[in-house]
């Protein structure tokens, strides 16, 4: 299961990994691991990640469930 949809608006923005890399000045490869959900940012990371894609960081993070209380 995803945990993270950073692939996904990276994706709907037309951008890369690639990219996003070079902006928040970190290894394509581990931007690579957090694209495909093998290893999960950090907090500190995914509100860099937000910043740069200049989204709120909740369209970052999958929902774990599906209502709220």
């Amino acid at each position: 299961m995803a945990m993270n949809r950073i692939k996904a608006v990276l994706a709907e923005k037309q951008l890369t990994s690639k990219w996003l890399a070079q902006e928040l000045g970190k290894a394509e490869n581990t931007v690579s691991r957090w694209c495909s959900n093998k290893v999960q940012p950090s907090l500190e990371n995914l509100v860099e990640i937000a910043k740069v894609l200049d989204i709120e960081v909740r369209i970052l993070i999958t929902p774990t469930k599906d209502k709220l209380i």
